[in-house]
């Protein structure tokens, strides 16, 4: 399966190169090194370009990478130091309906990491088909879809994913959902409301619905879905808008949630996830807020049932706010769902500076100090250097 996956990957990547090498001449120099400049003792290389078909009027390539080294102590331990790519997202966009804004979407998803058990791993991280405005103001995903949470989060309160996942997903954190999973979710936009409402399997795009190669239930375990939603109030308007945190000024409140039934992740566990959060932005600043408590049915479960706090900032400057500091503060409180008693209480802070180069690159140096109040064994602290690419 991971050799088809590659394949495609490779595929995506030979695409995105040859849909722009007729605007690519390239020379050799006489030690058979390939240029994209012309210079003194380079030779104009004549290739015969190879075109791209496809049964799409467009099709819309981009990638975003995830390059860094990270140092890392344990409190009561081994240090740690690892050059890694985090993440490596390759993407194509195909249009295909007289809709210009529908489309289909594939993005693969890779990731080597110190964790990563001597390999990368491969996901399909999004693979589902967007029809816009199929109820007034509201678009739809259907397939491996955007959950309805995260994505919101990382484009409009924390911009720095390159170095850690939101509050909700971090494992230093609340550790309770993930990005991306198979279902539908309805997308509504309007100037002062946005909303995200959908039903998916609940397990996430890299979890186990407890089910064979036939699609056959093994065991009632995983058997349900998850009902997940996101409700925002956009207080000065623009939320129909695609904003740009250092240009547009903006204040929104959010309620959102999950109702993850009979899920696989913990033998059948059904828990709930609810949060509030709020974010205000203007071009030089960002501060932001949030608070989630989690239930579970399961006696005894402490992953699912808990509760905790996060707040962020940023601060921006120069000419085009191109450098910036920030920094970030959790603390999640893990229970015993069966007499409510705190059994950890993890804290979590992280830090840095982040300057970008141009549209296409952002450079970012970070700290990390992780503590877990009833135990030292997990604690460390890191320092990340990161290079964020766009294309």
């Amino acid at each position: 399966m991971k050799k088809i996956i590659l394949s495609a990957v490779a595929t995506l990547t030979i695409g995105a190169l040859s849909a722009s090498a007729s605007d690519i001449k390239f020379y050799v120099d006489d030690n058979g090194q390939v240029f994209t400049t012309q210079a003194e003792g380079r030779t104009l290389l004549k290739n015969k370009n190879t075109p791209v078909q496809a049964k799409a009027s467009k099709l819309k390539f981009s990638g975003v990478h995830y390059l860094g080294f990270t140092q890392k102590s344990m409190k009561e331990g081994d240090s740690t130091a690892n050059f890694e790519f985090r993440r490596n997202y390759l993407q194509v966009k195909a249009y295909f309906l007289d809709d210009p804004k529908s489309y289909l979407r594939v993005t693969f998803d890779t990731s080597y990491t110190a964790s990563s058990d001597g390999h990368a791993d491969v996901y399909a991280k999004y693979v589902y088909l967007y029809l816009n405005d199929v109820l007034p103001a509201t678009g739809v995903e259907f397939g491996m879809a955007h959950r309805p949470w995260i994505d919101y989060e990382e484009h409009q309160s924390w911009g720095m994913r390159s170095i850690t996942k939101v509050f909700a997903e971090e494992k230093e954190a609340g550790d309770l959902t993930n990005s991306a999973d198979l279902g539908v979710n309805f997308k509504t936009k309007t100037d002062y409301f946005t909303s995200e409402i959908g039903v998916f399997n609940g397990e996430g795009y890299h979890g186990e619905n407890d089910r064979d190669s036939d699609g056959n239930v093994i065991n009632a375990i995983g058997d349900g879905l998850s009902g997940e939603w996101r409700l925002t109030a956009a207080i000065m308007g623009n939320g129909k808008s695609k904003r740009k945190a250092t240009k547009d000024t903006y204040f929104d409140a959010s309620f959102f949630g999950q109702y993850n039934m009979d899920s696989a992740k913990n033998s059948g566990e059904t828990y709930k996830i609810y949060g509030l959060h709020t974010v205000y932005n203007v071009p030089s600043f960002l501060v932001s807020a949030q608070y989630i408590s989690a239930d579970s049915d399961k006696a005894d479960s402490t992953k699912y049932n808990g509760q905790g706090y996060s707040v962020n900032g940023t601060y921006r400057l120069g000419a085009k706010k191109e450098y910036s500091v920030f920094a970030r503060y959790d603390s999640w409180e893990n229970e015993n769902s069966t007499s409510g008693d705190v059994i950890t209480t993890e804290d979590n802070a992280v830090y840095g500076v982040a300057w970008r180069q141009n549209k296409n690159l952002k450079w970012l140096l970070s700290g990390q100090t992780y503590n877990v109040e009833e135990t030292n064994s997990a604690d460390y602290t890191s320092a990340m250097i990161t290079a964020e690419v766009h294309w």
